[in-house]
């Protein structure tokens, strides 16, 4: 079956508030107009994507993934309307996908002095598929955290971060100065929230309200700073590697440049 992008981005506006009154007046369409739309989509796939309440919406299991690759089509769709548009006006443009908590604002400022020409966009990369936006060409070069998948990537080391834990300012250890692993080791530690239902912000709202602690990298915590959490240094917990990746086939000049002028600016 074909899929409807119309229909498609109905959907995820349902999804992301939960509600289709919301959803309805950001789409500007009426509420019985999207559920009509909603429920001819459900009959076009075949399966339920919504078990809609009295109060609220919430996804079911086919909803839950259809929602996760929707997020990768419609950015596929809007990057290639995009680079259509480039091709039009003769503009050269540069990708570059980050993982929460890493900055590539330097090395895109000095990549922008030395090539004004050339349009830069970022795109955030989900914590779980860092490397999707370099495979389905939302970007070119990506400012990478690992573990990800790297088959069929080059990848340029830049350094490593130190790993801290996370934990409600109320926790016992909490006015600790340092940690060790063994410090934690009795801690149940949120590292691996399931793909489809713990974004960040909610892995650090799990940890706020004592559910238990996270040993994350150093940026991460410094980006989702809050009063109401501390992150403390574990001295023998190891180092996470950042690195350039790039896909091993793209040789343009362009990309070269860039990460020429990105590990010099990047590494410590």
């Amino acid at each position: 079956m074909d899929l409807d992008l119309r229909k498609l981005r109905y959907f995820v506006a349902v999804a992301e508030r939960r509600n289709f009154g919301r959803a309805a007046e950001q789409l500007y369409i009426a509420q019985p107009v999207l559920s009509r739309q909603i429920r001819a989509f459900e009959q076009e796939l075949g399966c339920t994507l919504l078990v809609r309440t009295t109060r609220s919406v919430e996804l079911t299991a086919a909803g839950k993934q259809l929602y996760e690759e929707a997020q990768g089509i419609l950015a596929a769709v809007a990057t290639a309307v995009r680079r259509v548009h480039d091709a039009d006006r003769g503009v050269q443009r540069l990708t570059v996908a980050f993982s929460p908590g890493l900055h590539v604002s330097d090395a895109i400022r000095a990549f922008t002095s030395r090539h004004p020409d050339v349009e830069t966009d970022v795109v955030p990369t989900r914590w779980w598929e860092q490397d999707a936006p370099l495979r389905d060409g939302r970007a070119q070069v990506g400012f990478l955290r690992r573990p990800f998948d790297d088959s069929g990537l080059r990848t340029i080391s830049i350094g490593h971060e130190p790993r801290v834990a996370c934990m409600p300012a109320a926790h016992p250890l909490a006015g600790r100065d340092e940690l060790t692993s063994a410090d934690v080791a009795g801690e149940r530690l949120l590292d691996t929230p399931t793909r489809r239902t713990s974004s960040l912000e909610e892995k650090f709202e799990l940890i706020a309200s004592g559910h238990g602690i996270g040993l994350v990298p150093l940026s991460i915590a410094r980006s989702y700073s809050r009063p109401d959490l501390v992150h403390l240094p574990v001295t023998d917990a190891p180092e996470i590697e950042t690195c350039l990746a790039v896909l091993a086939d793209r040789r343009e000049k362009l990309l070269r440049d860039f990460l020429e002028i990105a590990t010099a600016t990047l590494r410590p």
